[in-house]
This record gives structure tokens, C-alpha cells and sequence, in this order.
């Protein structure tokens, strides 16, 4: 490889370090201010949690919201200039980034724990930009495509289908809702295909940018496709990941296995790891255990947020409303244990007033 050859790769892994990092900053930052958003808009009427949307007309929201819009513009660009295995880790710092906004501006304690946390992703990090291989920028669409249609990439794209529509058709609705692994895990298979497809259509757009119109090869407008299917379906599976399960739980879980899929699809599709000797290699490895432990030891040190008043009144079990709705005669609960017509009538006359 020559000098000059080098030197521009160099040149383009620096720019994607320093957009992931400005992501990140956006992005960690975004969930802080719009966190304060939601909670002026439940201060004054319905919470988002129990159905309300009063945050649609809170300012500080939408400014929250399109912190988040640029901090993923940025992540976007990021994958243009540098391979996947460097900037997806990056990610991490954006936890970093709201766990200590969170600290200082919603007083939610950061502790000692949380503190080495953040150390160990920091540490993870530098390893992982120290040792990250050099990526050349292909030249053209067809040239991503041939490396879309090679048969170890084919292989894992066959597979990632096939197994994210077993967990989307037959898991999902038998265990979606009490097993996190499921739809965390649609989420991260779908997104390794997110990110190749998204890293295709950034690099015809720099491309074309550049002089070299790409929008004339149907490979484009494929890969724009892919790309637009696999984020709606990863973010429906994400909010539902969300909305049944602990942030704390959802966050390490999602982050690790959504970057490890990632870091296998692109080296699989660019071949990331061509060239580069075993212990670089393995320094990256190691690089990324780390951040994975400093991403787990955080989360596991945040304190779980009190629920507020407006969610203390929480409708009757399903149980319990199966005994009111039954005909006077004596019922009994899950447990065997006998229910008496007075406790029935009392249960009923107390859920009703």
C-alpha cells in the first residue's frame, strides 16, 4: 500500500473517530433534554407512559428530538469514512455522555461503580481507534454489490432472515412478552443489515457528491430499500423491547449483541479484518470486551426511576376481574384457594364505586 494511499485512509478513519464521537455527544445528550420535555409535559397533563402526548407541544422536546435527528446524521456520515468495527463501539460513549448529563442536570446519582464504568469504555474505546484496521472506499455501486453478493455474505444475510422470522412468527408471539432476548434480538440481527445497507447508500452518496453519479444503478435504490425495511422493523421491535421490559436491562443487552452482529457482518461483507495481524486483531477484541463490561457495570449502578402517583392506580389483575365477572356461584383462584360470594360482591361493589 502506498504512502499516499495510507495516509487518506488514516485521514478518513480520523473523520469517522471524531463524527462518532460527536454522535455520540448528541445523541447521549438528546435523551437527557428530551427526558426533561417529558417530564414538563407530565407535569401538566398525561404522562407519555399512560398514553398522553402533551410532549408534542413542549419546546424542550423537540429540541431534544432534533439533537438526536443530528447526532445520527453525524453517525450516519461516520460509516462513510470509517469501517464498522470502529464506529459502532463508539456508541458507547453516548451512554457515558448521558449518564453523567444525567448525574448533573436530573440529579440522578452516578456512583462509584458507574464512574468505572465509564472508565472502561473510555478504555475500550482508545484501544479499539489505536488498533482499527484501514477500510478502503470502494469506487463505485457495483463494487459494493459485488461485495453484498459474495456467498459468505449471502450465507449470513440467509441466515439473519431466517432466524429473525422464526422469532418475529412463531417466538415473538408466544414469548415476546416474557423473554427480552426476543425482540432484542430482532432488533440487533435486523440492525447488523441496517448498518451494511445504510454504510452502501452513505458511500453512493459520497460518491455522487464527489462527481460519480450512483443513482442511475439499480443497486442503489436496493440497498436505499433494504435499508428503509430493516430500520422500521428494528425500531417497531425496539419500542416493543422498551415498552415491556427495563430500560436497564433492555440498553447493555441490546448494545451488546447489536454491535457484536454488526462487527461480524462487516467483516464478513468488507472484509475489516483483511490483512491485519493476529494481535491487532486481538487488541480490538479485547477493546471491545471492554466496553461491554463498562457498558453492563453502568447500567447495572443506575438507579431505578420511582414510579409517579399517576401510576400507582393500575387497573385490577386479570384474575381478580375473572371472579367479578363470574356468575355468583363460589370461584377459586390460581392457587386453589376458595373465593366466598361475600368477598366476590365486596371485590365488586369496591371496583366499581
Amino acid at each position: 500500500m502506498s504512502g499516499g494511499t495510507s495516509t487518506g485512509l488514516f485521514a478518513d478513519n480520523l473523520k469517522g473517530v471524531l463524527l462518532a464521537i460527536v454522535s455520540s455527544a448528541f445523541i447521549g445528550a438528546s435523551f437527557i433534554v428530551k427526558k426533561k420535555g417529558l417530564k414538563r409535559a407530565g407535569a401538566a397533563g398525561a404522562r407519555a407512559g399512560v398514553g398522553g402526548y402533551g410532549y408534542l407541544k413542549e419546546p424542550l422536546w423537540w429540541i431534544g428530538m432534533i439533537t438526536m435527528i443530528v447526532g445520527e446524521i453525524a453517525n450516519f456520515v461516520a460509516y462513510i469514512f470509517a469501517p464498522a468495527v470502529l464506529v459502532t463501539p463508539l456508541g458507547a460513549l453516548s451512554i457515558i455522555v448521558s449518564a453523567v448529563l444525567a448525574h448533573f442536570i436530573l440529579k440522578e446519582k452516578l456512583q462509584r461503580m458507574g464512574v468505572l464504568g465509564c472508565l472502561l469504555c473510555i478504555v475500550g474505546s482508545t484501544i479499539i481507534v489505536l488498533h482499527a484496521p484501514e477500510e478502503e472506499t470502494p469506487t463505485s455501486v457495483n463494487q459494493i454489490w459485488e461485495l453484498a453478493t459474495q456467498p459468505a455474505f449471502l450465507l449470513y444475510a440467509a441466515s439473519a432472515v431466517a432466524v429473525s422470522l422464526v422469532l418475529m412468527l412463531h417466538c415473538s408471539p408466544r414469548y415476546g412478552q416474557t423473554n427480552i432476548m426476543v425482540y432484542v434480538g430482532i432488533c440487533s440481527v435486523i440492525g447488523s443489515l441496517t448498518v451494511m445497507s445504510i454504510k452502501a447508500v452513505g458511500i453512493a452518496i459520497k460518491l455522487t457528491i464527489e462527481g460519480t453519479n450512483q443513482a442511475g444503478y439499480f443497486q442503489t435504490w436496493i440497498f436505499a430499500m433494504v435499508a428503509i425495511s430493516c430500520i422500521v422493523t428494528q425500531l417497531n421491535y425496539l419500542n416493543k423491547a422498551l415498552d415491556t421490559f427495563n430500560t436497564a436491562m433492555v440498553s447493555p443487552i441490546y448494545y451488546a449483541m447489536f454491535t457484536t452482529l454488526t462487527i461480524l457482518a462487516s467483516a464478513i461483507m468488507f472484509r475489516d479484518w483483511s490483512g491485519q495481524s493476529a494481535s491487532s486483531i486481538a487488541s480490538e477484541i479485547c477493546g471491545f470486551v471492554t466496553v461491554l463490561s463498562g457498558t453492563t457495570v453502568l447500567h447495572s449502578t443506575r438507579e431505578p426511576e420511582l414510579a409517579s402517583s399517576s401510576d400507582l392506580y393500575m387497573p385490577l389483575s386479570p384474575t381478580i376481574y375473572w371472579h367479578i365477572q363470574g356468575n355468583g356461584e363460589v370461584g377459586t383462584n390460581k392457587d386453589g384457594d376458595l373465593l366466598s360470594r361475600d368477598f366476590i360482591a365486596l371485590v365488586r361493589q369496591d371496583y366499581f364505586v
